[in-house]
This record gives structure tokens, C-alpha cells and sequence, in this order.
């Protein structure tokens, strides 16, 4: 008798990002993505990246559980750190803030495991994810840690995001990541 995979609810930024990490993972466990982000902006911005998440997630089968969109509890996350750089607190505040809503779905869904896709970016610190991931953990349920950049995982997640026509995003997602783009681009023009 073949043993059921254990459940997984994987917290996903994008379809992009979601690729090559659920090509990992379904081999091993029974996934459900969670999108939930409302750090994204503007709306149009997170309802382009929703629509692509949901249009791949069909093509595999997959389902998909969409957390509430209020830019307001993210900014209640960050609140005093707004002006910090990239990769600095105000990030460590925005991955603990979706981490711990990812982890209360999946506890209160009943599933065995949690994790997120933001490990399979360059720009984000898969220690930081692994370290907020795992003190969420519960007996019920469990943070599975991951550094989905590794063994070319970022690069697989571009091969993906180009065979299948994906937007990618030139932003982590938040205004303030917008803002740092744009300034970097007036920077490079203007040179």
C-alpha cells in the first residue's frame, strides 16, 4: 500500500518564483499554495502576479488559497522601518509577517508542513526565512526549511518563467522596492 504524501502549504510570492520550487516539491509532498501578499503594490501589480500564479497553478492541477490583500496590515509590519534599504529589517519584518500567516492557514487547514518561495530569489535571505520559519513551527505543524536557490533552483525558475511566457516583475513587490528600482534607473539614465 503506497503511503499518502505528507501536506504542504506553500506560502508564493508569483507564478515565477512558485516554478521551479513546486517542481521540488511535488515529487515529495501533496502541495496547496497559499498567496498571500499584501505588501505588493500597487493593486494592479498584485492582481497581475495573483492572475499569473492562478493561471499556472491550473495548467498543473495545483490549488490555490488566496490570503486577504490590506496593504495596511503590512505596513502595520514594517512600521518604523519604511526608509530602510533592500534586505534590511523592514524585509525580515515583511517574511515574518507572511511567514506567521502562512503558518496559522496551514495549522488551522491541518497541514503537516509550511514553507515559502522566497528562498528562490537571490534577493532574499533564505537563513532569515529558515530561522522565522522554523520558531512558527508547531507540533501540529511543521516549517519544512529550504533554500530554494541552491542547486540552480533561481536559474530553473527562469528557464520555467521563459518557457511558459511568464511576467516577471522587476520589483520585490513593495512600494519601496518600486521606488529603489525606479531611482536606480533615474540614477543610470542620468549618467
Amino acid at each position: 500500500m503506497k503511503t499518502p504524501k505528507p501536506t504542504l502549504l506553500l506560502h508564493s510570492c508569483c507564478g515565477p518564483c512558485s516554478s521551479s520550487v513546486l517542481e521540488k516539491l511535488l515529487p515529495e509532498y501533496k502541495v496547496t499554495v497559499f498567496y498571500y501578499n499584501p505588501n505588493i503594490f500597487p493593486e494592479a501589480e498584485y492582481q497581475k502576479r495573483l492572475t499569473e500564479q492562478k493561471n499556472y497553478l491550473n495548467q498543473l492541477g495545483i490549488n490555490l488559497i488566496e490570503g486577504e490583500f490590506d496593504p495596511t496590515e503590512f505596513f502595520k509590519a514594517i512600521k518604523g522601518h519604511e526608509n530602510m534599504p533592500e534586505k534590511s529589517i523592514r524585509c525580515y519584518n515583511c517574511y515574518k509577517f507572511r511567514l506567521t500567516k502562512t503558518c496559522e492557514m496551514a495549522e488551522k487547514l491541518g497541514f503537516e508542513y509550511f514553507t515559502t518561495t522566497l528562498s528562490v530569489s537571490p534577493h532574499k535571505n533564505a537563513d532569515w526565512l529558515n530561522e522565522i520559519g522554523e520558531s512558527l513551527s508547531t507540533p501540529k505543524t511543521k516549517y519544512l526549511p529550504a533554500n530554494f536557490k541552491k542547486q540552480n533552483g533561481y536559474l530553473r525558475s527562469l528557464q520555467l518563467s521563459k518557457q511558459h511566457g511568464f511576467y516577471r516583475q522587476e520589483y520585490c513587490g513593495c512600494e519601496m522596492s518600486k521606488r529603489a528600482i525606479l531611482n536606480k534607473v533615474e540614477k543610470t539614465q542620468k549618467v
